[in-house]
This record gives C-alpha cells, sequence and structure tokens, in this order.
C-alpha cells in the first residue's frame, strides 16, 4: 500500500503538512519498531519515535537526497537513540533514575508464566537473548539489530552509521561472535 505513495520532498521542504502526513504514515512504524528494538521498551520507543518526527519536520531542509529519505530518517533515529542512552545512562550515574530493563523483563516473564510452558520458554530465551544483544558495545549493538533484527541491508547500514562497508561487516561478524560467546552457557545449561 505504502509504495505506491510517493512523498514529494520539495512540498515537505516547504512545510506541507499532508506531504509531512504522510511521511509518517510510511515511516512511523518502522521507525518505531527499530526504537522498540534497541530500546526494549516501548514506552521509551513511542516518546523517541515522536522526538525523531520532531527532528524530521525540524531539519527536512538539510536532507539533500544523496541517500533515501528513509535511510536518513533512520540515520536521525539512531541518533536519537545514542543520545538517548547517553542521558539516561548519566542520569543513572547521578542516581537520579532506576534501570527501567530489569523492570521491564520481570514483567515479560510473569506475563509469560500464565501461558503455556512453551510460550513461557520461548519468551525467556527471547528476553536472554534480547539482553545479551543489549550488552554489546554501542556500534556492535546498532549494526546486529539494523541488520538481523530490522532487515536493513549492510549498505544502508553503512549510511546510517557513517562507515564502510567492510567496517559494518566486522560489526556484525564480532556482534556474532560476541553473542556466541555471552549465550554459549546459557543454552549449554537450558538445552537438552
Amino acid at each position: 500500500m505504502s509504495e505506491t505513495k510517493h512523498i514529494d520532498i520539495e512540498r515537505l521542504k516547504k512545510g506541507d503538512n499532508k506531504e509531512f502526513s504522510l511521511l509518517i504514515e510510511m515511516h512511523a512504524e518502522k521507525v518505531f519498531n527499530l526504537l522498540r528494538g534497541l530500546l526494549r521498551n516501548e514506552m521509551e520507543a513511542e516518546d523517541l519515535t515522536q522526538e525523531v518526527f520532531t527532528t524530521v519536520f525540524l531539519t527536512i531542509s538539510q536532507f539533500k537526497g544523496e541517500s533515501k529519505l528513509s535511510t536518513w530518517i533512520y540515520r536521525i533515529s539512531v541518533n536519537k537513540f545514542k543520545e538517548h542512552v547517553r542521558n539516561r545512562s548519566r542520569k543513572k550515574r547521578f542516581g537520579f533514575m532506576l534501570s527501567i530493563d530489569n523492570e521491564n523483563a520481570s514483567e515479560s516473564l510473569i506475563a509469560a508464566s500464565q501461558g503455556p510452558l512453551e510460550e513461557l520458554e520461548n519468551k525467556e530465551r527471547s528476553a536472554v537473548l534480547f539482553a545479551a544483544i543489549n550488552q554489546l558495545p554501542e556500534k556492535q549493538h546498532l549494526a546486529f539489530t539494523l541488520h538481523k533484527i530490522e532487515g536493513i541491508s549492510q549498505q544502508e547500514i553503512c549510511t546510517i552509521l557513517n562507515l564502510r562497508i567492510t567496517a559494518v561487516e566486522s560489526l556484525i561478524f564480532r556482534a556474532r561472535k560476541n553473542l556466541q560467546q555471552k549465550l554459549h552457557s546459557y543454552y549449554q545449561e537450558n538445552e537438552m
């Protein structure tokens, strides 16, 4: 459905509200899914998605068309994510905020315990996997999530992260190796 629609960049740059609404309609779900995958928190992802589109609206005049519009929006999303993580870390260091991730993991496991055993096992594995992904160094975390979870091509990730293809390939490879190491003991203990 959205493939048949086309955004007129020039009208968007002139502040056309219909074009901006179309832009949000075409890209908001993808941005939200990316941020939810990176943050593992739906409320934070919603807030950050709004910030992304506010930034897009305020800075669309800076879009030069050197990349796809979606790539430019992903780059803004990744930068907002990095900024958010830095701010969250800063707040944690000063003791102003409790870790949200542990509460969410607990809630997920409690909710899962009410379903069938198989569903609980899948949710537990998923929680363990995403906890391990969240422990990766930032660039590995971003490259791995963009490629393996969001399905974005390595070439587009180069543009989003402003890296060469060999750097992106290396980040994804190292992320995979780090995840194998982090998850090795878990799977040895929990698989038959």
